[in-house]
This record gives structure tokens, sequence and C-alpha cells, in this order.
């Protein structure tokens, strides 16, 4: 396989019973078969610490901006995301077999974010309530002001129909 950086031959490094490809002496990047991160991702996983130092060109400059094409597929390209909560670290994924490209030292960040998974975990926890609750606060006043429109209308009408259109008034459920 190529190096879908620099192009250079990715040789194949055992680490913790695992085969990873890397880019050793060209842009010290690493290639991840599906599901191979999640075991080298966290400071405890030793598998991980074997590829934290790789040698790499200082010559070779990371366009972070260019599209990379799939070094185990070939022809399909790479999606972008970010691989941590705190949108720090972008990873390139492929679509297709589901292998991560890290480029020189983002396996390091990936394992100096979180000590373990549930810290991992509840950090998404704590994001998703920030962003969500900013969401639902907007959507409850949102229908607050919706509701006292409502009210409002119902008192304009309680003389032709009275407490029928008054919310509270009534058992069976008008509004």
């Amino acid at each position: 396989m190529k190096c879908p950086v620099c192009e250079k031959k990715l040789m194949e490094r055992e680490t913790g019973g695992i085969t990873v490809d890397v880019c050793d002496g060209g842009c010290g990047g690493i290639w991840f078969d599906h599901l191979e991160l999640q075991k080298m991702d966290e400071p405890h996983e030793t598998a991980g610490e074997a590829l934290l130092e790789i040698d790499k060109d200082p010559r070779i400059r990371i366009d972070l901006e260019k599209r990379r094409n799939c070094p185990r597929c070939g022809d399909v390209v790479m999606m972008r995301h970010f691989a941590s909560i705190k949108r720090e670290i972008e990873v390139d994924e492929c679509p297709r077999c589901g292998g991560f490209w890290l480029d020189a030292d983002e396996l390091r960040q990936i394992r100096n974010q979180y000590p373990s998974q549930e810290e991992r975990s509840r950090a998404a926890k704590e994001l998703f309530a920030e962003i969500t609750a900013e969401a639902f606060a907007e959507t409850h006043a949102e229908n607050r002001a919706k509701m006292e429109r409502q009210k409002k209308m119902a008192r304009m009408f309680r003389f032709i129909c009275p407490s029928h259109y008054l919310q509270g008034d009534q058992k069976w459920g008008a509004f």
C-alpha cells in the first residue's frame, strides 16, 4: 500500500497482536484497518505505545486541505472528521472499508485527551447536554410565547363562547 500523504510505501508494523501500516521515514502517518484504532486509542492500552515514535522526514510538509484516497481501497476518497469530542483532532476515514488514517502525532493526541472510554463518554454526554440545553431553552421559550398568544386569542373570544376556550376552565381539554 502507498501512503495517502507522501506516496511512500507503507511498512507493516506489528504491536500487541495487531498489524498496522506505517509511513516509516516518510510523513509518519499510520493506517488502521477497521476496528484496530479502538484497540490503541487509550493511554492504558499498551499496544499503541509502540506507534507513538515513528520516524518521519522533516522535509515532508503535510497538506491538511488535500483530499486523500484510501490506501486500502485505492479509488475511494476518505472522509475527514473530528476524532474527539473536543473537536481538536481530525482524522481520515474510508467510507468503504472503515479504516482510519492518522497523520503524525494524531494517535498521541487522541490517547492524551481522555484516560479511558468512561471519561470520553462522560465528556460526550456533557457536550450533548450543553448543546441541547440551549436549543431546548429556545424551543421552550418559543412554545411559551405561542401559548401566551393562544391564551390572548381565547380571552378575546370568551364572550362568544364563555369558558370553553379558556385553558384550564374545562375538564374535557379544549386546549
